[in-house]
């Protein structure tokens, strides 16, 4: 059986015939967005106004609940084939009734009470559903409690609909992979055009939220993978400083950089979703909760007065009065040249937008000044996963790694290649997994990205960690002192390009990696379209200065309301237009002359097989979009 038939038949099992049954509806027809029969009667509904329709009675969580799994299979599961949710909750619908019935009796839990949320497939659920982060490695036994996030959106009333599909163990297995593929998921394609990648790892959160398949979602960060695919899939990201949001219970790279963080279609619903997954206070399985310091940096400092509530922030005037560094320092250099103009051209119209709201901008490349720091990031993150997923496999049951390590992983995606590693190898975790075991010992592999040039003298992880601490005081918090600035805002990353799963991925520049190193929020919020595809913008901010970058990404969503001019159409191809050209030859003749020089699929040699030693990362590359 092939990993599609084995995922489809896993779909089915859980959920879809006895909700198919409930609803109506009939997977085995293929759908699109237009037909009749999928709902679009809340698509762009936001939180607020779900709640306002649940609290006069014009709408139930169950109907709610139908109405996104019914989108799910009509155009995610089949019809355009968004392929975003890897897994349904076969108890959903009586979740749904459960926090009807709450409702009626005049008890609300908070603003998520009742409304569907999906959640990314690496974030552990204490109930019938699989936590896999992608990989057949963790599928079987559904982890054995809730990650803290979702004790707290059950506790929030949240109806936690299902999973949603990710690049495999978060776009951290290979410098040669494809974002939003996963051995057990898929291809995940993007609502704007499904040729289009969604970037990742977060793949399937910003994507099903995007094409209104769920109310919010969460996603999860290292460095760049909530607000990546936000950017190209046209939605809200916030990516909370690290230690806000509790990791206990989420499939690992790093304690030092990684964050839970949301996906929506406005920064108010994002914010609502922030404060119900929050820590205030030390959650006993993160260290991070309780204020301690982040390893050998000790740069972030946990604040006592944690909101309960971020939608407070919200200010359609939030720029207003505020002054703010933009930074381009040359992303846009690489791009081709067409596109390159219009990407330029939509930042200038970005930068119009946030003066005319009443903020000054200073300009920092203009200024002369350069971001220091950040380059031991790949060696931080590398030492971290080896240790913290053999800690995470220690938490799980009934998985092939179960109580294992990462040698083990390693070992378990060499037997079953077929299915793991049909388009590329693992050379990140055999770089990571040949690491010496100290913190102090020096990291040989590692000196092309983590010294001055020239200087080939290996460092350890606990040097390479104070390096990065530079990200924070010679970067962010420097700019922001320096300037006097509330925050900074720079490009997210370019429009999204297309799937390739033979040659991977066309990444040309991500402005996540400022934030990355020392733990700091972002938020992402969209700034307009390129040939139909989204684009969006990051506030940045010192650490916890989340209440600062919501009012300071509400007011920007508010003049320029951009996802509302472009909202995703699941059309197969974007740009969707003038691609067919003149047909010159019948189609028989053209079909026979094509099958000619089509190269034989013998002379292909699939990245699986080649070499997995552990090597030095290709030249240039930095840790991105995981």
């Amino acid at each position: 059986m092939t990993t599609s038939n084995v995922r489809k038949l896993l779909f089915a099992s859980l959920l879809v015939f006895p909700l198919v049954l409930a609803n109506g509806s009939n997977p085995g027809r293929s759908r699109t967005a237009d037909d009749e029969d999928v709902p679009t009667r809340h698509n762009e509904a936001t939180v607020a106004q779900l709640q306002k329709e649940m609290a006069s009675g014009e709408l139930t969580s169950e109907e709610l609940t139908r109405e996104y799994i019914q989108r799910i299979i009509a155009l995610d599961q089949n019809g355009p084939g968004l392929n975003s949710v890897i897994e349904l909750n076969p108890d959903a619908l009586a979740l749904a009734r459960q926090a009807d019935e709450m409702r009626r009796r005049g008890h609300v839990l908070g603003p998520l009470h009742g409304i569907p949320i999906l959640l990314k497939d690496n974030i552990d659920t204490g109930d019938r559903m699989q936590t896999t982060a992608g990989s057949f490695a963790l599928f079987g036994m559904p982890a054995l409690q809730d990650s803290t996030v979702a004790a707290n959106l059950r506790k929030g009333g949240a109806i936690i609909l299902g999973k949603t599909n990710l690049s495999e163990w978060a776009n951290w297995r290979s410098f040669e992979s494809t974002s939003g593929w996963s051995g057990r998921g898929g291809q995940t394609n993007n609502p704007y055009g499904i040729n289009r990648n969604p970037c990742g790892s977060s793949s399937g959160s910003a994507a099903a939220v995007s094409a209104n398949l769920t109310a919010v979602s969460l996603g999860t960060e290292t460095d760049g993978s909530v607000v990546c695919p936000a950017n190209v899939s046209g939605v809200v990201g916030i990516k909370p400083t690290v230690g806000l949001t509790s990791r206990a219970g989420v499939v690992p790279i790093s304690h030092t950089q990684d964050t839970v963080g949301v996906h929506a279609r406005t920064v108010a619903d994002a914010a609502a979703v922030l404060g119900v997954i929050q820590s205030r206070n030390f959650d006993g399985r993160d260290p991070a909760t309780g204020g301690v310091p982040l390893g050998a940096q000790g740069v972030i400092t946990r604040p006592t007065n944690i909101p309960t509530d971020y939608t407070q922030f919200v200010d359609a005037h939030g720029l207003q009065g505020k002054t703010i560094g933009v930074f381009k320092n040359g992303f846009f250099s690489g791009l081709p040249i067409q596109i390159q103009t219009q990407v330029q051209a939509l930042w200038d119209q970005s930068l119009a937008a946030i003066q005319g709201a009443g903020a000054t901008t200073v300009d920092l490349d203009a200024a002369g000044f350069s971001f220091q720091g950040g380059n031991g990031e790949l060696l931080v993150l590398c030492f971290d996963f080896r240790n913290d997923v053999k800690n995470y496999f220690a938490t799980r049951m009934g998985v092939p790694v179960a109580g294992k390590t990462l040698t083990d992983a390693i070992a378990f995606n060499n037997a079953h290649a077929d299915v793991e590693m049909p388009f590329f190898n693992q050379d990140i975790w055999t770089l990571c997994n040949g690491m010496a075991p100290g913190p102090d010992d020096p990291q040989p592999s590692f000196v092309p990205f983590t010294n001055p040039p020239g200087d080939t003298t290996p460092i350890s992880y606990n040097q390479a960690l104070k390096a990065d601490q530079l990200a924070a005081t010679g970067g962010i918090d420097a700019a922001l002192k320096m300037f006097h600035l509330d925050a900074l805002v720079m490009p997210t990353d370019n429009p999204a390009w297309s799937t390739d799963l033979l040659f991977g991925d066309r990444f040309f520049f991500g402005t996540s990696g400022f934030a990355g190193p020392p733990g700091y929020p972002i938020v992402q919020v969209p700034i307009g379209e390129i040939e139909g595809l989204p684009m969006g913008i990051s506030f940045f901010g010192t650490a916890f200065s989340e209440p600062t970058l919501i009012r300071l990404a509400s007011g920007f969503e508010a003049v320029t309301n951009a996802r509302a001019n472009n909202l995703p159409t699941l059309a197969l191809t974007a740009p969707f237009d003038h691609i067919k050209g003149t047909t010159l030859l019948p189609p028989n003749e053209r079909a026979a002359r094509s099958g000619i020089t089509t190269p034989a699929q013998s002379a292909i040699t699939p990245k699986s097989m080649q070499s997995q030693a552990p090597k030095k990362a290709p030249d240039g590359w930095r840790p991105h979009h995981m």
